[in-house]
């Protein structure tokens, strides 16, 4: 279980999200269990972004004695929480900084305004507190703007950054930082990338050859690339999934803005549909408000099974 402030971090971060999921399932347990009543709770579920398989797998859970007994709404959500728990935690795995010789080489991608910049100082300030030397390389050359929002929170983070100009040739910058990396003794470097997608086979070519530098350094580089997805966009989250997992090799998930949306769910949906592992779940704006999760608080918590003093 997390600390007594991130976990109320959780109840009041996801408390737009529980509070769908019960209002969508609000009365629906006081009905005796027939197949109409089960049409409509799983309809429910859908609609609060947990996704088809799971809600398939809830329904047909309830359906099991359905017929011989009414169960209360809290009941049914019990339920719905034991369930969301088997799926997070299939894919609830902190990123282990494990390579040797180091650096650890971690790529970060995902569309302008996912936070993706936000989230990489984010990573930075969570390995750091683990004792981790830490450096990031500005990759995202596209775009001046993320070469000096990252600069910026270097700073503040006080870790050191390599950094170029705009328009710059992002695998020799990405090469540079490798180099400097090593010659340091830095545990783990994070890579911001390029997330404009509409030029998708200009992205893809870049990430290539990022991806390609790393493996004439170390054959095991990168050694994770993580998808940073926004949780308010819901279901273009999984598209953005799908998307990425063809262009650049994703191996696993950082969802962020949970806070911001009833739409949490999705963290759920992407767990079933495609069973990356997530890394992290980002609640605030606050330097310190990412972090890895426990499957059964949040399960808990989604499913509105433990809520806020105040809600």
């Amino acid at each position: 279980m997390s600390t007594p402030a991130w976990h109320e971090k959780l109840l009041g971060g996801f408390k737009r999200t529980s509070d769908r999921l019960i209002g969508n399932l609000a009365g629906l347990g006081t009905a005796r269990l027939d197949n109409a009543t089960l049409d409509e709770i799983e309809e429910a579920l859908i609609a609060s972004d947990l996704g088809p398989a799971t809600a398939a797998r809830i329904r047909a859970r309830l359906a099991d004695g359905a017929f011989e007994r009414n169960m209360e709404e809290l009941g049914i959500r019990l339920i719905v929480a034991e369930e969301i728990e088997k799926v997070l935690e299939k894919v609830a795995r902190p990123i282990e900084i494990s390579a040797f010789p180091r650096p650890h080489v971690i790529l970060v991608i995902g569309v302008n305004g996912s936070g993706k910049t936000t989230t990489i100082a984010k990573l930075a300030h969570l390995f750091t507190e683990q004792d981790y030397g830490v450096m990031l390389a500005a990759g995202d050359t596209f775009r001046a703007a993320a070469i000096g929002q990252l600069a910026t929170w270097a700073d503040r983070i006080g870790v050191p950054i390599v950094r170029g100009e705009q328009g710059g040739d992002a695998a020799g910058i990405v090469f540079d930082a490798v180099k400097k990396a090593t010659a340091t003794g830095i545990d783990a470097l994070i890579v911001d990338t390029a997330g404009r997608l509409q030029n998708k086979r200009e992205l893809m070519d870049e990430l290539a050859k990022i991806k390609r530098m790393l493996g004439k350094i170390d054959s095991a580089s990168p050694h994770d690339i993580i998808l940073v997805l926004d949780a308010t966009t819901g279901q273009n989250a999984l598209s953005q999934i799908e998307v990425f997992k063809e262009v650049a090799g994703v191996t696993g998930l950082v969802m962020t803005k949970l806070d911001g949306t009833a739409r949490g769910g999705v963290l759920v949906a992407a767990a079933e549909q495609f069973g990356l592992p997530i890394h992290a779940i980002g609640i605030g704006e606050g330097v310190g408000d990412l972090r890895p999760f426990n499957a059964n608080e949040v399960a808990r918590i989604i499913a509105g099974v433990e809520r806020p003093t105040n809600g």
